[in-house]
């Protein structure tokens, strides 16, 4: 598990149990300063790429953690439909105010285990 800090609130999330998750565990505690893109997620390119896995997810759900190619974290506040492949690296267990502290623009996220 782990905690992502954004402004004054604090959430944790669930890992998943893959070589991506445990690499990106590996790197925490680390903040972000995440990108806002289309309305639905923020993404960081870190500086160097972790093992990744890519599937067809389909369907992105509020709260899911992701990355996209071999560097790109990606957290999204809103479900969609999408073609693009992504490797999981865990999901917010309760998304209840995410979409609101995440905000409209860019934003700070601070990763830590928990």
């Amino acid at each position: 598990m782990i905690t992502l800090a954004i402004g004054n609130q604090k959430f944790t999330a669930t890992l998943e149990n893959n070589e991506t998750a445990q690499a990106f565990a590996a790197l925490l505690p680390m903040t972000l300063d995440m990108t806002e893109l289309n309305g639905n997620e923020k993404y960081h390119y870190l500086m160097s790429g972790l093992p990744n896995a890519p599937e067809r997810v389909g369907q992105i759900e509020e709260g899911e953690l992701m990355l996209f190619g071999s560097e790109c974290v990606v957290l999204f506040y809103k479900r969609f439909s999408t073609a693009y492949s992504y490797t999981r690296l865990g999901k917010i267990d309760d998304v209840k105010g995410l979409k609101e502290a995440l905000g409209q623009g860019n934003v700070q996220v601070a990763f830590a285990l928990k």
